[in-house]
Parts: structure tokens; C-alpha cells; sequence
């Protein structure tokens, strides 16, 4: 795929290098408890069918950590682990994958009276003794507490200036194996981002990704927005595209983002104005297995079908399915649904206006959502 590479550092992860004019890797997460050994393996296997040169999986407790031990003995793909909010498993998880993953942002949730720098230490000699790589996830749901505190409202300038801060870290001590993210739903600020980040650390690889953009199709041009304007001009050098889908749907991220790599290198490109929304924006986290109850991405889907009566409403709904990303993405959000276990937390422009039950929420979203569109 004749497509322009920016002239980062080389990065190997497992068996796929990254940077350094390789070709661009395709990646998506596994949906599945990670403690569901037979279900997680077989997603795994149809990721890695479908295309995808690294996969990504979650460990946030022990017992996922068991469970990623037996799965690396089940496949040969390679594995990026998410560290979720506890950096200590990095030791445990590290011998058996080929990347690890965490947010700046989450180091501050554990053992708070030890400083971020000694945490990322840790994480990078871990990954340094067992021939792993790193990437940097500065998401927008999960900024780094100080970083947001220092730069109030701009989001821009607090995940630049974290990303920024990490990377300088981890270059004094020694450790370069390693790629950056910084993620947004809104794919405008995903490209602002990633130039911007460029700018002062060219050298750096890129994972692009637009977060939580939703369901497909509308999903896919979001993410297909951010992708044409980045990659055209050599920035990016593993993407994923981060869809609302079922288990069994879980490789059509893989299909997407080939394509839309086939369509750029193509020239297909989508037509002038395209990141102009001016509708409502529905926008919801792909599923994963951090998401509490399955139920989430049926509800993501009716929520795009009952609210048809407001596509022309310039307003914006959020559905997430997990305590990681959802209370910060409901509370930027006109109308957010955090879906937990067996409640769904409705707010309205981060108010909270009650926990409802997965039968009760839409009739109270709308209801809501019939008060802001009186209100304008």
C-alpha cells in the first residue's frame, strides 16, 4: 500500500515493527471478559484472521492476569495488554505479551502517595526485562488530573502537554520502544492532536484511533475524517478503528480500517466539509471487555433509533459502557448514559439526574432530550 510514512523510530511489537516507513498495522481490542479463556482466544483468532497485527486485551484484576498468561499459550498473535488503572500488574503480564498500554491519566488511581514518574519507571523497566513495547494512551475521558487542572477548559493543551511529558520521561531513562496515542470522539480533535504532537516529537510512532466513535456507519466516517487528513500527510502507524459492535461483529473494525487505508492510498477520499457535523452526534466507546453488562451496545443502537425525530438538533449523546472513560465523556456530553452493571446513570451536562435500569433509561433520556430541544 503505497501510502507517505513520516521518518519515526522503529518500534518492534511481537512480530510486526511499526515507524520507520513500515507499513501501517491495523489493531482492535478484544471485546470479551479476559477471564473467559475459550471466548477470548476464539476473539483473538478472529482478529488475528481478520487482518489485525496486534490485539489488544485487558487486565485490570488477578485473576485477568492468569487468564493472559494462558491465553499467550494458546496463541501466536501479538498481544498488547491494557493496564486499566493498576500499573502493579505490569510485572505479572509483561511475560506474556508483546506490548503494554497505559494512561497517564490512571496512574494518579493507585498508591497516590507515590509520584506518576516512579510508576512509569517501573512500567518501562518491566517492559525493558521482558522485550516489551509501550505506547502512551492520552485519552480525552482521562487526562491527567494535574494536566486538566492546569489548562481548565483547553483539553488540547493538557493531553499535549502529558503526552509531551512522558515521552521526555521515558527517553531519560533510557527507554524508546515505545508509540503514542491521543484520542478524542471528535475526529477534529484528533487531528489537531496528532499535528500538533508532531510538531515538537516527529520522531515518535503514532497509534491514530478515533474514541468512541460509535456505530457503524457512522463510526466508520468519523474515523475515516481523522484517518484522511492524518495519513495523507505521513502521520499515523497503527490505527484502529473503535466501533460499537457485537462480539460476533468485533473483526468488521478490521475490515474498516483496511479500507480505509485501501482508499487513501486509492485517493477515495471523502468529500470537503465532511468533519463539519452539524446534527446531532451520537457518540459511544467500541465495545471491549471492560464494558459491565452486554446489554450496552444493544442500548447504544436504540438510542440512535429513538432519537431519529433529532438528527437535525445540534446537541450531543453519550453512551458508554464502563467507569473508565464514561463518567468523563457523560459529564462533556448534553445528555450522557454511563451504563454500569444493572443501572444506567443519566446526566444531563454533567448533572446527575439518577441511576435508571436498563427498561426504564430510554423513556427518560427522551424526556430529557425533549427539554433541551424546547430549550432551544
Amino acid at each position: 500500500m503505497n501510502l507517505p510514512r513520516n521518518p519515526t523510530r522503529a518500534v518492534k511489537i511481537g512480530s510486526v515493527t511499526i515507524g520507520d516507513g513500515h507499513p501501517i498495522v491495523v489493531q482492535s481490542m478484544c471485546a470479551t471478559k479476559t477471564t473467559d479463556i475459550e471466548a477470548t482466544a476464539a476473539q483473538i483468532e478472529q482478529l488475528s484472521s481478520a487482518g489485525a497485527g496486534i490485539v489488544r486485551i485487558a487486565a485490570d484484576t488477578s485473576r485477568d492476569v492468569e487468564a493472559v498468561a494462558q491465553l499467550r499459550q494458546r496463541t501466536d498473535a501479538n498481544l498488547s495488554v491494557d493496564l486499566q488503572e493498576n500499573y502493579r500488574l505490569a510485572a505479572e503480564v509483561a511475560p506474556h505479551v508483546d506490548k503494554i498500554r497505559y494512561n497517564p491519566g490512571h496512574l494518579f488511581h493507585h498508591q497516590r502517595d507515590i509520584p506518576w514518574q516512579d510508576k512509569v519507571r517501573f512500567i518501562a523497566e518491566t517492559a525493558g526485562e521482558h522485550d516489551c513495547a509501550l505506547r502512551v494512551g492520552v485519552n480525552c475521558g482521562s487526562v491527567d488530573p494535574d494536566k486538566r487542572e492546569k489548562h481548565g477548559d483547553n483539553i488540547v493543551e493538557a493531553m499535549l502537554e502529558s503526552a509531551w511529558e512522558h515521552c521526555r520521561l521515558l527517553d531519560d531513562l533510557g527507554f524508546t520502544r515505545y508509540c503514542v496515542s491521543l484520542k478524542d470522539s471528535d475526529p477534529r480533535m484528533v487531528i489537531e492532536l496528532n499535528r500538533r504532537f508532531v510538531l515538537e516529537r516527529a520522531d515518535v510512532p503514532l497509534h491514530l484511533g478515533v474514541t468512541e466513535a460509535g456505530m457503524p456507519p457512522e463510526g466508520i466516517t468519523k474515523t475515516r475524517i481523522a484517518f484522511e487528513h492524518l495519513i495523507r500527510r505521513g502521520i499515523g502507524d497503527t490505527i484502529r478503528v473503535s466501533l460499537t459492535l457485537p462480539n460476533a461483529r468485533k473483526h468488521e473494525e478490521i475490515e474498516a480500517g483496511n479500507q480505509i487505508l485501501s482508499d487513501i492510498a486509492a485517493g477515495n477520499l471523502l468529500p470537503e466539509g465532511s468533519a463539519d457535523h452539524t446534527g446531532l452526534n451520537i457518540i459511544s466507546c467500541p465495545s471491549c471487555s471492560r464494558v459491565e453488562n452486554a446489554a450496552f451496545v444493544e442500548l447504544a443502537q436504540k438510542v440512535r433509533e429513538a432519537t431519529q425525530y433529532a438528527v437535525d438538533k445540534k446537541l450531543t449523546i453519550a453512551v458508554m459502557g464502563c467507569r473508565v472513560n464514561g463518567p468523563g465523556e457523560t459529564d462533556d456530553a448534553d445528555l450522557g448514559l454511563w451504563c454500569g452493571p444493572n443501572f444506567v446513570n443519566l446526566k444531563c451536562r454533567g448533572e446527575q439526574l439518577g441511576a435508571f435500569t436498563y427498561e426504564e433509561i430510554l423513556p427518560q433520556m427522551k424526556e430529557q432530550l425533549d427539554r433541551l430541544i424546547a430549550d432551544k
